[in-house]
């Protein structure tokens, strides 16, 4: 690992001052689970310093008011896990913050490292971009808001600027009719990046028909957004597997058509159909997530 410079920032106020006087030079250390792998890997590129923002206490916690969930962006994947107000309110969120790494990587990384890190694996990107969250992001001139579906440029690029930094994620809660799920499909059943994923909201009428229907995918299309091609089919019907089979390859259209046909099209095109199919299976079954082993 290259050398670097080190600065230890207590509140976020000193964080943007030290992003702005550096012009781009600096990289930001919340969890690290991310960045210290990077900065190890051979050829890597050094920032001149590093700007760690993991003691600055604003940043922590999930809390509810207004009709609007509030997460900080320290919040570690285990405590997203565990939170009975985030099983409550974004039920997939909780579930696939548990299903991501290790208990070692959970109890270390950051929900907003995951957020800015970009990477198409994310496992917490598709529930927020089906939560329609914003994401407030603070320099020393100020702070701006941006829906997280408008965030993300392409893999591991953001509209982030290099002087600011991520305070907040906010989403409404999901409506009590509402059923979410998560499904990632890895090479194994633990410590497992994932290959493919998918967040799924169902709500339901009064008559059993579905009122609302919610699908992103993860590691399909080159940036997370809902496939409303295939939440479109489902509205107005009543639940049932060969309709949620429908979406599914629905859902695949819309990925080829996106993202063209690559090596990986033929592996991904019926996965991903069987992954939307089982993901508003588990949501019409209330179940609030389902975690598979990938083939070989």
């Amino acid at each position: 690992m290259k050398p670097f410079d080190y600065v230890r920032c207590a509140r976020i106020e000193d964080a943007c001052a030290a992003l702005a006087e550096l012009d781009g030079a600096a990289r930001i250390l919340a969890g690290g689970t991310d960045l210290l792998l990077e900065l190890r890997r051979p050829g890597a590129v050094a920032p001149r310093t590093l700007v760690d923002i993991s003691r600055i206490a604003d940043l922590g916690g999930i809390a509810a008011r207004d009709g609007t969930v509030t997460v900080g962006p320290l919040t570690t994947h285990a405590e997203l896990s565990r939170s009975e107000l985030l099983r409550r309110a974004a039920g997939f969120l909780a579930a696939a913050s548990g299903a991501l790494g290790s208990p070692q990587i959970r109890n270390r990384g950051t929900v907003g490292g995951n957020v800015m890190n970009a990477a198409t694996c994310a496992d917490t990107v598709p529930p927020l971009v089906a939560l329609g969250a914003r994401l407030t992001l603070q320099s020393s001139r100020g702070r701006r808001e941006v829906p997280i579906a408008e965030f993300f440029k392409q893999p591991y690029r953001t509209r982030a600027r290099t002087d600011e930094v991520l305070v907040s994620i906010a989403f409404p809660p999901l409506p009590a009719a509402a059923r979410s799920a998560f499904v990632k499909l890895g090479r194994r059943n633990a410590v497992s990046i994932a290959r493919l994923s998918v967040a799924a909201v169902l709500a339901l009428d009064p008559r059993g028909l579905i009122a609302e229907a919610r699908i992103v995918p993860g590691a399909a299309l080159p940036v997370w957004r809902r496939i409303v091609e295939a939440e479109d089919m489902l509205v107005g019907e009543r639940p049932a597997e060969a309709l949620f089979a429908a979406a599914g390859r629905r859902a695949t259209e819309v990925m080829i058509g996106t993202a063209g046909r690559r090596w990986s099209t033929e592996y991904k095109e019926p996965v991903l159909a069987v992954l939307v199919r089982r993901a508003l299976e588990a949501c019409a079954r209330s179940e609030p997530a389902v975690t598979l082993e990938a083939s070989q």
